[in-house]
């Protein structure tokens, strides 16, 4: 009775290891359905949301705010006073200046009553006259000084961010701005293409955007220009997306762009990592069967198929490099 129950473990020890020996040998591979669709080439871009018209509104000083407005998302005119800096020095040079430009006027008129009674020289007053005329240069350019503490609205628009407070002090770099001023409608993206994809890229051609904010949302849009010169540090070029009235995108978001250069409908569609070498591995049965195909238009996921395949077959996907033509597998249905 014992060498029976030794026999039978033995026999149990030996099937697991027949099993787990099957299981390695044969490989599992995911089953994929071959179907039609449409197949596009698409250039790929990333880039933000912005207005077709806005403005940026930066110190040209270094100064403390003194009075900001709580405009934030209010609409503005163009002039409207937005923010007051601190002028408070500038108005003491100014105050010095006028007092020595009215003492200039005051000696001008004195020269110039000499002069007509022939008690001084001409020359005396023509000195006084540019002297009085220098002051008043400089009169002008310290009140364009204190003009540049008041900042203003430069269009007709709506605040769309405003970033600052009173006692703050206002940088004078391009990424200090106090006010994003501009229109809410209408609506465009701004996308960097890299400069070996450009030459593809043409007016009018349609987009498809993809917008962490719109998860599984497809969004569109339209190529409406390229600028005419690259960048040739990043080697990327800008091009402008319009946007439709009606899109749920937000100023300032950032998008993913995906630009139609090509498409073609009702096409056998495999997935892109289904191929290697030019070949896909069809299950037939429990076997692979390494098929030969043309590929035609090649997406970001989606590769199509222009001869050797039909739809509704199988295929298994992502493909090995260490699969041969009839190797026996184990199929995973979707």
């Amino acid at each position: 009775m014992r060498r029976w129950v030794q026999y039978l473990v033995l026999v149990l020890v030996l099937g697991a290891i027949a099993l787990f020996w099957w299981r390695e040998a044969v490989p599992d591979v995911r089953a994929v359905t071959i179907a039609r669709g449409t197949a596009a080439e698409v250039v790929y871009a990333t880039g933000t949301v912005e207005p077709r018209r806005w403005a940026k509104v930066i110190s040209m000083q270094r100064k403390r705010i003194v009075e900001i407005c709580d405009c934030e998302g209010e609409t503005v005119k163009r002039g409207d006073v937005l923010a007051r800096l601190d002028d408070a020095p500038e108005r003491a040079a100014l105050a010095e200046l006028q007092a020595r430009a009215n003492r200039l006027l005051l000696d001008t008129q004195r020269i110039k009553s000499l002069v007509d009674k022939s008690a001084a020289t001409q020359t005396s007053y023509e000195q006084s006259l540019t002297q009085l005329q220098e002051y008043q240069a400089r009169i002008d350019a310290q009140n364009d000084r204190i003009g540049e503490l008041v900042l203003r609205a430069p269009m007709d628009g709506v605040v769309l961010r405003k970033d600052g407070q009173v006692g703050e002090i206002a940088g004078v770099g391009a990424n200090d701005v106090l006010f994003w001023i501009g229109e809410r409608r209408p609506l465009r993206v701004v996308a960097d293409v890299v400069e070996d994809d450009i030459p593809r890229v043409r007016i009018n051609q349609k987009v498809l955007l993809r917008s962490e904010g719109f998860s599984g949302q497809t969004l569109d849009a339209t190529v409406a220009d390229v600028t005419p010169k690259g960048d040739p540090s990043s080697k990327t070029f800008r091009v402008y997306l319009a946007l439709p009235d009606d899109t749920p995108l937000r100023i300032g978001m950032s998008v993913e762009a995906n630009i139609i250069v090509r498409e073609k409908t009702d096409v056998v569609l495999v997935p892109g990592e289904a191929v290697m070498s030019g070949a896909v591995f069809r299950i037939d049965g429990e076997r692979l069967r390494r098929i030969t195909i043309r590929t035609g238009i090649r997406g970001t996921r989606m590769v199509e198929a222009a001869e050797g395949l039909e739809a509704g077959a199988l295929l298994a996907s992502p493909a090995k490099s260490e699969w041969r033509d009839g190797q026996k597998v184990h199929v995973i249905h979707p």
